[in-house]
C-alpha cells in the first residue's frame, strides 16, 4: 500500500505468539461449535415445523456458523505446525470463507432480531407469502455477502504469495502479502466494511432490542396475556445484541488499526506492536460466535428448548411404552 512513513521491525516472538493464540482458541471452540450447530440444524429441520418465529433465518445462521467451524481444522494445523502444505488455492478459499461466514452470521443475526421484533409489534402481518419471502431474503443475503467479501482475498497478492515464506515455510491467511493499493482505495474499503458490515447492523439490532423491551413494558401496564412470548422475543434480540458487542465489536475496532499497522502507516512502533498483539484476540472473539449462537437457540427459542429438554425425552419414552402396552393388549384380545 502507498503509505509514506517509517518502517517498524516486528518483534521476533510476535509470529509465534499470534500462532499460539489462534491455535489454542480455535481448538477450544471447534468441538462446541461443531456439535452445537449440527444439533441446531437437526432440531430445526426434523422437529420444528413452525417457521414463523425466524426459524428460516436461524437455520441459515447455523449453516454459516457450521461452515466457519469446518474450516477451523485447517487453520489449527497451520498455526500449530507453522506451515501450509495444502496449496495456495485452498489457502485463499479458506481465507475468503472466513469473512463470508462471519459477515453472513452478522447478516442473519440482524434478520433474526428484526423478524422477532416484527412478530411482536405486528403479529398479524406474517403469512405464508412472507414466509416464502424469508427464503428470498436469505438467498439475497448470501449473494451480497459473497460479493462484498471478495476484496478480502483480492487485496492479497497471489504471485508474491507463491514465493513468500517466513523462514522456509509457506505462509497463509493474514500473513499473505498485500497488493499495492492507493490510500483513498484503502480508506474507502475500510469505511464501507465498518459501516455496512458492523455499524448499521449493530444499530438495527439495538433498535430491535429497545422496541421489544418497550413492547414488554407496555404488556405489563395493560396486562396483555402474551407477556411470556414477548419475554422470549426480548431474550432472543438481547442475545443477538450481546453477541454483536462481545464478538464483533472488538474485531471491527481493531480491523482498521491492523490494516494501518501492517502497512507501516503508524508513527509509533510500540503502538503498532500492541495492535498486532491485540488483533488476534479480537479475531478469535469474532469466531467465538459460532459457539455462542447455539446457546441463543437453546435459551431463547421455546421450541428448541422443549425438544432438547429431559421432560420432552421422558414424555416421549413414556408415550412409546404406553403405546406398546396398548398394542400388546389389543393383540392378546384379538388372539
Amino acid at each position: 500500500m502507498n503509505f509514506g512513513n517509517q518502517s517498524c521491525e516486528s518483534s521476533p516472538d510476535l509470529r509465534p505468539y499470534q500462532h499460539r493464540v489462534y491455535a489454542v482458541v480455535y481448538s477450544v471452540i471447534l468441538v462446541p461449535g461443531l456439535v452445537g450447530n449440527v444439533l441446531a440444524l437437526w432440531v430445526f429441520m426434523v422437529y420444528i415445523r413452525e417457521t414463523k418465529k425466524a426459524i428460516v433465518f436461524m437455520m441459515n445462521l447455523a449453516i454459516a456458523d457450521l461452515l466457519q467451524v469446518l474450516s477451523l481444522p485447517l487453520r489449527i494445523y497451520y498455526y500449530q505446525n507453522n506451515t501450509w502444505p495444502f496449496g495456495h488455492s485452498v489457502c485463499m478459499i479458506c481465507f475468503y470463507l472466513k469473512y463470508v461466514n462471519m459477515y453472513a452470521s452478522i447478516y442473519f443475526l440482524v434478520c433474526v432480531s428484526v423478524r422477532r421484533c416484527e412478530l411482536i409489534m405486528r403479529p398479524l402481518m406474517y403469512n405464508s407469502s412472507r414466509r416464502k419471502g424469508d427464503w428470498f431474503i436469505c438467498g439475497l443475503g448470501w449473494m451480497l455477502v459473497c460479493l462484498c467479501c471478495l476484496p478480502f482475498p483480492l487485496l492479497r497478492n497471489p504471485s508474491a504469495a507463491l514465493n513468500t515464506t517466513l523462514g522456509s515455510d509457506p505462509v497463509c491467511f493474514s500473513e499473505l502479502p498485500l497488493r499495492t493499493v492507493s490510500t483513498p482505495a484503502v480508506w474507502t474499503l475500510l469505511i464501507t466494511a465498518e459501516l455496512f458490515g458492523f455499524i448499521i447492523p449493530l444499530i438495527l439490532v439495538l433498535a430491535c432490542t429497545c422496541m421489544t423491551a418497550g413492547s414488554l413494558r407496555q404488556a405489563r401496564a395493560e396486562a396483555v396475556p402474551d407477556r411470556g412470548e414477548k419475554r422470549r422475543a426480548l431474550r432472543m434480540v438481547l442475545s443477538c445484541a450481546v453477541v454483536f458487542l462481545v464478538c464483533f465489536a472488538p474485531y471491527h475496532v481493531t480491523m482498521p488499526l491492523d490494516f494501518l499497522a501492517k502497512a507501516n502507516a503508524l508513527s509509533s512502533c510500540s503502538l503498532r506492536d500492541v495492535i498486532l498483539r491485540c488483533h488476534p484476540f479480537t479475531l478469535c472473539l469474532a469466531s467465538l460466535n459460532c459457539s455462542l449462537d447455539p446457546l441463543i437457540y437453546y435459551f431463547s427459542t421455546h421450541e428448541f428448548w422443549r425438544r432438547l429438554s429431559k421432560a420432552e425425552i421422558t414424555d416421549s419414552v413414556t408415550f412409546n411404552r404406553r403405546l406398546s402396552r396398548l398394542t400388546g393388549r389389543e393383540n392378546l384380545e384379538n388372539d
